[in-house]
């Protein structure tokens, strides 16, 4: 896709769009072409074990935690770059442990749930169309003078495709809260002073889960960002984020088996729609 930007750059949304839809397109049809070499089901599965990267998130999460723990703080300021855009040569321990659980949060949803869920909707064409759609938005999605026009419609589409994945993402994360309706309604107002119409709802949910606070000011190049508070708690600690990272696999884990039972209720459903009835005949699909 870096190629094709160079190509179709213009400071123009019209451009934009027509550089994300090649890129959806490009997604999509080499999802069809491994549906036609391996097969849906095993197509399906290939896609979505090259677009699901929760393993890397815990991974990169954890090395920024040693760094801090080791009170490296000028490698963890380089380390962090990895996971958010936001300037992190001055940020503090706290500030650079803030961003890590944060980039945590909002990438359980685009690099783990949102792929499972794409997947069992649509199999490997749908969940690499998706992964398209995340990797353009990391490119070109930023607010920034070069791409303020040329990426919103990548940035768009992406706040699109993962609205419902953040929002069931986040509702599993508070399931097993004994307060979860009245913490909902609290992950839901605090959101509205996030400028991420998913990352503020995500970012609540484990914000409320782990009982410490989330959010504030980030300062990007050219412009600060006031992301508003979420959660009730203190400030993280280092050791937050490997709570973070296992509440990331234990979220994602639900996710899984969510997927699996959807795709097997669906499975069983279409069997008994194609069984043949007592006389030879087959069963009406209204059955």
């Amino acid at each position: 896709m870096l190629r094709v930007e160079r190509t179709l750059y213009r400071d123009s949304r019209l451009v934009g769009v027509t550089y994300t839809a090649s890129g959806v397109a490009l997604g999509a049809a080499a999802g069809l072409i491994l549906d036609r070499l391996l097969g849906r089901r095993l197509a399906c599965v290939v896609a979505a074990s090259l677009s699901i990267a929760g393993r890397m998130l815990d991974t990169e999460a954890q090395r920024i935690g040693e760094q801090l723990q080791g009170n490296d703080l000028q490698q963890a300021r380089v380390a962090v770059r990895s996971l958010v855009g936001r300037r992190s040569d001055t940020l503090t321990a706290e500030e650079i442990t803030r961003a890590t659980i944060e980039s945590v949060a909002e990438n359980t949803v685009d690099a783990v749930t949102a792929p499972m869920m794409w997947a069992a909707i649509g199999g490997a064409p749908a969940v690499l169309a998706y992964r398209a759609i995340n990797t353009m938005d990391a490119m070109v999605g930023h607010h920034t003078e070069r791409y303020e026009r040329f990426g919103w419609a990548s940035a768009r589409l992406d706040d699109l495709v993962n609205w419902l994945p953040a929002r069931l993402t986040s509702a599993l994360t508070i399931v097993p809260m004994n307060d979860r309706r009245s913490v909902w309604r609290s992950v839901v107002d605090q959101a509205r002073s996030h400028p991420s119409p998913n990352g503020g709802t995500i970012e609540g949910a484990f914000a409320h889960r782990l009982g410490i606070r989330l959010g504030g000011i980030n300062r990007y190049d050219g412009r600060v960002e006031d992301r508003g508070l979420l959660g009730a708690g203190d400030p993280p600690s280092t050791a937050d984020i490997a709570r973070a990272t296992a509440l990331r696999r234990q979220v994602s884990a639900l996710s899984a088996s969510a997927m699996l039972a959807i795709e097997l209720t669906g499975a069983v459903r279409s069997r008994r729609r194609a069984a043949p009835s007592s006389d030879g005949r087959q069963v009406s699909a209204a059955w």
